[in-house]
């Protein structure tokens, strides 16, 4: 089944490096993470319609959001998790669970893309800032 329609029947979609779907990547970026949190607090608090924010934790690096549709008034449970990964990069992922089990027909898919997007906008990283988490780093010793 082809990612697309994969994403169609689910009822939750979450982000993986390796992802078939490119929204599904989630980010790495070459910026300190106390840049990466402020701005995915402040679009999570304002810049996703339909989003409200239930609870957020610096330390544990987490937003965690409550997504309403305007038409059906589904609800949706979002994660946002901003952390270092293992080579002190900061890294963003998302999970996303419709509240109802049923098929979400890409709704959380499309949510996490729409997040990550004006996320790079509101960053506004120079070239190079965003990495590539499959790829070892050029500085890191791989012999």
């Amino acid at each position: 089944m082809t990612p697309v329609l994969r994403g169609l029947t689910q009822s939750h979609a979450k982000t993986d490096p390796y992802a078939e779907d490119g929204r599904l990547r989630g980010r790495t970026y070459a910026i300190p993470f106390d840049a990466v949190w402020s701005a995915a607090l402040a679009i999570a608090e304002g810049g996703m319609r339909g989003w409200t924010v239930t609870a957020s934790n610096d330390e544990a690096g987490t937003i965690d959001i409550e997504a309403q549709t305007m038409v059906l008034k589904v609800k949706d449970d979002i994660t946002v998790m901003v952390g270092l990964d293992e080579n002190a990069q900061t890294r963003v992922d998302i999970r996303a669970q419709a509240r109802n089990e049923k098929p979400d027909l890409g709704r959380n898919p499309r949510k996490i893309g729409a997040f990550l997007k004006r996320l790079d906008r509101a960053l506004d990283p120079a070239p190079g800032l965003i990495l590539d988490p499959t790829t070892p780093p050029e500085w890191s010793d791989t012999e």
